[in-house]
């Protein structure tokens, strides 16, 4: 398994594994497999989880694997993340962020958390700054070892960045889709020496060979996942110019004999200060075709004929997370904004 350096010494796997979808919304999950599971992907190399508060019950299932799984405890990187209630940003203070480090580290079973990335839902609400120096603080304390940032568009890291937050990674969504980071956020975090920790690579199943040629989904879908990233692709241009991407996307794939899926994760992995990609598994069923995207070099002719349908895209509009920050718009009214609120 490649690695990704951040800091000397600190290294994170470049498959990550995405905690989003045993949090619910994506089918039942069994307790005990899910702990299993953990453990296989450990084994074959990909030891960096990510996670985040208000993923419920998933910090909780990496705690009992630390503890089922002793000698594989240690191994492992887990990417923490935490988002205030939207109805609490502005509100927040030294002791509350404290309060919220404390409670993952409590079901994690650690004492030092390897990396924490906070989100900020409204960035015209002011306190993001001082939200980010408090978390400075916690690292001052030992309570967390590196610190990032979710979702911030350049703008806003702009600002962290200035006031001296440290930062190291940027959770953001990034795929042959959604190409906003390229705009501004790519050179940004050059600049500063920090990476992309990527999620979306696969936009939640749609870059797969299972949606080439197939008539365009109605109604309600299954999971979460499928409801955020039909929104990405209508953006994108709408379902036949998606289609067309996919036809290109195949014809990379019987190049390298390989799957859609595979050659839109390597697509990621390839663009410029991505430090990893987090795919999403609630089981062990693709963890071979996971492990041999790093053994897939796409060549100039792959990137060109992918772009032949990409340049021609209508979106993404904007920077980084800008359309999902409008509470009202297509992307924000479908969000839950308050998941913190009551938890322990």
């Amino acid at each position: 398994m490649q690695r990704t350096e951040l800091r000397p010494g600190r290294s994170i796997s470049r498959i990550v594994k995405g905690g989003w979808h045993l949090a619910g919304g994506h089918g039942d999950i069994d307790h005990d497999q899910a702990v299993r599971d953990m453990a296989t992907f450990v084994e074959a190399g990909i030891t960096t989880f990510d996670v985040a508060d208000i993923y419920t019950g998933v910090e909780d299932l990496i705690g009992a694997f630390r503890r089922d799984y002793p000698s594989l405890a240690d191994s492992i990187n887990i990417n923490s993340k935490f988002v205030p209630d939207f109805d609490s940003i502005g509100q927040v203070d030294e002791a509350y962020v404290e309060t919220m480090i404390q409670k993952s580290l409590k079901r994690l079973g650690k004492e030092q958390l390897d990396m924490a990335q906070f989100h900020w839902w409204d960035t015209d609400v002011p306190g993001y700054v001082d939200f980010a120096m408090n978390m400075k603080k916690m690292q001052d304390k030992g309570l967390i070892g590196l610190l990032g940032v979710t979702n911030f568009n350049t703008a806003a890291l702009r600002k962290l960045v200035d006031a001296g937050y440290p930062l190291v990674t940027n959770h953001i969504q990034y795929s042959v889709l959604d190409r906003r980071p390229e705009q501004q956020m790519i050179d940004f975090c050059a600049d500063q020496d920090a990476h992309l920790f990527c999620y979306g690579a696969l936009a939640g199943g749609f870059l797969t060979d299972d949606w080439l040629g197939q008539p365009e989904p109605t109604g309600m879908f299954s999971n979460r996942s499928l409801t955020k990233y039909k929104l990405i692709i209508d953006d994108f241009g709408g379902w036949d110019l998606f289609q067309q991407l996919l036809g290109a996307l195949r014809a990379v794939a019987d190049r390298h004999e390989a799957s859609i899926g595979q050659i839109a994760v390597a697509w990621n992995l390839s663009r410029p200060q991505v430090g990893c990609a987090v795919v999403g598994a609630t089981s062990t069923r693709h963890l071979d075709e996971n492990l041999h995207i790093l053994d897939i070099q796409l060549s100039d002719q792959d990137f060109a004929d992918i772009d032949a349908v990409s340049d021609r895209a209508t979106g993404p509009a904007g920077d980084v997370y800008d359309l999902e920050r409008d509470k009202q718009g297509r992307h924000g009214s479908i969000m839950h904004y308050n998941l913190n609120d009551g938890r322990v």
